[in-house]
């Protein structure tokens, strides 16, 4: 194996941290995802979620988070 794809391979494994988005105005006490305020919005329209749209969800908040305050 060479030692790019074996460093594609560490990187695939390794967990990052979520991009957070800071929106002080319109979240207040809690982290909400990406995922869930699709699910929300797809939810106030009459989309029924299954199973491949929980996975989305899942996957989505792990990428963005959407947060109220400056947390460290």
């Amino acid at each position: 194996m060479t030692r790019n794809k074996r460093e594609a391979t560490d990187a695939s494994t390794v967990q990052r941290q979520p991009y957070r988005v800071h929106l002080p105005g319109f979240i207040r006490d809690q982290d909400v995802g990406l995922g869930d305020v699709i699910q929300r919005a797809t939810y106030a329209v009459g989309i029924r979620s299954c199973g491949g749209c929980a996975q989305r969800a899942a996957k989505l908040n792990s990428l963005v988070r959407f947060s109220g305050r400056h947390r460290t």
